[in-house]
C-alpha cells in the first residue's frame, strides 16, 4: 500500500489537506509550513503526552503545606493592600 508522507504544506492548504497532515504527524513525520514562498515553521509530533491534572493530588499537597485558613474579609484586605502597593491609590 502506498503511503503519502507530506514534506511541505502551505498556509492555504492547511484547510484542505488537514487529514493528510494529521496522518503524517501521527506516523511520526514532520512537515514544513510555507507562507509566501518561505518556510516559516516545522510541524512535528509531540514526543510525550502532557500530564493530566489531578485535583486530588493538589488537595493533598495543600493539606501537607498546612496553610492558615483565611476568611473572605482577610482575603479581600490582603488583595486590596497588594493592589494599592502595585498600582497606587488611584484605584478605588
Amino acid at each position: 500500500m502506498y503511503t503519502y508522507i507530506m514534506q511541505l504544506i502551505t498556509t492555504t492548504e492547511l484547510r484542505t489537506k488537514s487529514k493528510e497532515l494529521v496522518s503524517t504527524l501521527l506516523s511520526g513525520g514532520s512537515v514544513d509550513l510555507i507562507h509566501r514562498s518561505r518556510i516559516i515553521a516545522e510541524l512535528k509530533p509531540r514526543k510525550e503526552e502532557p500530564k493530566k491534572f489531578d485535583a486530588h493530588r493538589v488537595i493533598e499537597l495543600a493539606r501537607k503545606l498546612n496553610l492558615p485558613k483565611l476568611s473572605y474579609a482577610e482575603r479581600d484586605r490582603r488583595y486590596r493592600e497588594a493592589m494599592m502597593k502595585k498600582h497606587g491609590s488611584s484605584i478605588s
